[in-house]
């Protein structure tokens, strides 16, 4: 059964079933090993990365996405090749995708949006500086031995931290396909048997945490829930209209900063998920927009004591990043944090991230791709050795089709995250006329459908299924169309 790991979430809607992943040629499952069995842990390859190309297209909304102050109709979005080879074994090309979100990465009020996507574009290049090597090292090898690197360069540049871990982020996805694609075997089976090399020199706190026989015992889930998002522009009868068509039980609701306002919008968007979305569950967004724990602590009062919300607050699960990621680490939540769960997620921007924020309150943190597989994947680790009330919570940065949502899911599914929000399949049009939309389709049975003429996620019945990402590589047995994307600008 795949099982979750102890977290504050009232139980998952549905169930997990039995899931055995598919044998890949040339990488069979192996004895059971280490604290409760899997894959055995071979040495993980030493590989050289030979070359990394970066491109990006254009991603036009079908609506705006307003989070926090910015509010957002089109982005690009940045696609990563890397080629790998590993010696005695083979090559092969590696690759990803991930949207280039204006002021989320950086929200510094003295850059325009413009100015934020183009610093993610330079992280993009400092990290293909940084791992541009003809060293041979494991994939975590590479992506630790280039880590303070990219850092301090980033921050040589004027870059946040954030923005840092972007370029790192993309090209460490696209390294490691390529590696399981040399070595023919699914991203669920290599990352339990540790085929990355991830170890704990980047987390010392970890260090004797058995991250093998961890990895060995991750239980991928056989589906992930679809947690959908109110934005801070969506209305409430536009909800209403969407659970009419679709089966969904999870929603992340934006919050805008002002107590009131945030109440009395909860009220009205309560009252439909009270009428129409039966047994549902809920997290809120505070995008950075609560000034202080006193704001905060007045929002979670008038949550506490608004008979409105009586419903809704026994289905809240947490809240995510109240605070701006300046000030959320500096000072204790205090006594709200015993209210309810809280997490951090732009926070979220180094290693020593989470460990600050457990000693403010915070019990959890987010997993998103563009933050950096591994560290959720150590963040993970972390939850495992802390034990409750610890937990990790699957968020979204607008993944559109194709890879970035795929490699997403798949990641969230090896975590044992019940759900996850997703988003971009909201704001953007599916693959909006891209031409490697029919193979994708054709590739991933259950995961995508046509609908109005446009290859788009199967979101009816709110989940996506992750059996079909089980294939040689990084979760994906399709691949965009490289020759009809463009450079990345400036290149």
């Amino acid at each position: 059964m795949a099982k979750d790991f102890p977290h504050p979430y009232p139980p998952p809607l549905g169930g997990g079933g039995d899931w055995s992943l598919s044998r890949s040629a040339g990488e069979g499952r192996g004895p059971r090993s280490g604290k409760g069995g899997g894959p055995a842990s071979d040495p993980a390859p030493l590989l050289t990365i030979r070359a990394i190309d970066l491109y990006e297209r254009p991603v036009r909304f079908v609506k705006p996405f307003r989070f926090g102050s910015v509010t957002v109709k089109a982005a690009p979005q940045a696609f990563v090749r890397a080629l790998v080879h590993v010696d005695g074994v083979g090559e092969a090309w590696g690759g990803t995708a991930e949207m280039m979100m204006p002021k989320w990465f950086d929200k510094r009020p003295d850059r325009s949006p413009d100015e934020t996507v183009d610093g993610l574009r330079r992280s993009l290049r400092l990290a293909r500086d940084a791992y541009g090597t003809d060293r041979a090292d494991s994939a975590f090898g590479h992506h630790a031995a280039a880590y303070e690197t990219q850092r301090a360069a980033c921050r040589a540049a004027g870059l946040p931290d954030l923005t840092a871990a972007y370029g790192p982020a993309l090209i460490d996805k696209a390294v490691l396909d390529g590696l399981l694609r040399v070595l023919n075997t699914d991203f669920f089976t290599g990352m339990r048997a540790n085929r990355a090399g991830i170890d704990a020199r980047l987390t010392p706190d970890l260090a004797g945490f058995d991250l093998d026989g961890f990895l060995a015992e991750l239980e991928p889930r056989p589906s992930v829930a679809l947690r959908h998002t109110v934005g801070l522009l969506d209305e409430p009868d536009s909800l209403r209209a969407l659970l009419a068509r679709e089966r969904l039980g999870r929603f992340k609701i934006k919050l805008g900063g002002d107590p009131s306002a945030d109440l009395a919008r909860l009220a009205e968007i309560a009252g439909v998920l009270d009428a129409a979305a039966g047994d549902y569950r809920a997290t809120l967004d505070g995008n950075e927009q609560y000034a202080d724990a006193a704001a905060l602590d007045a929002f979670v009062a008038g949550l506490e004591r608004e008979p409105a919300l009586a419903g809704f607050r026994g289905r809240l699960l947490y809240i995510e990043q109240p605070v701006a990621r300046e000030r959320a680490l500096e000072a204790p939540l205090g006594a709200v944090a015993g209210r309810i769960p809280f997490i951090i997620d732009e926070s979220d921007d180094g290693y020593d991230a989470f460990p600050r924020a457990r000693a403010a309150g915070y019990r959890g943190v987010s997993s998103k791709s563009c933050k950096g597989l591994y560290k959720a994947v150590l963040n993970r680790a972390r939850c495992e050795a802390w034990g409750a009330p610890h937990f990790i919570a699957a968020e979204d940065l607008t993944c559109q089709a194709g890879l970035a949502v795929q490699q997403d899911t798949a990641l969230v599914a090896l975590l044992g995250i019940a759900d996850a929000e997703r988003n971009g399949h909201q704001y953007g049009n599916g693959f909006d006329g891209a031409p490697e939309a029919d193979a994708f389709l054709d590739a991933h049975p259950g995961f995508y459908t046509r609908r109005d003429g446009i290859v788009r996620l199967a979101t009816a019945g709110g989940s996506l299924p992750t059996e079909t990402l089980a294939v040689p590589g990084f979760a994906s047995a399709a691949q965009p169309r490289w020759d009809r994307l463009s450079p990345l600008q400036n290149e």
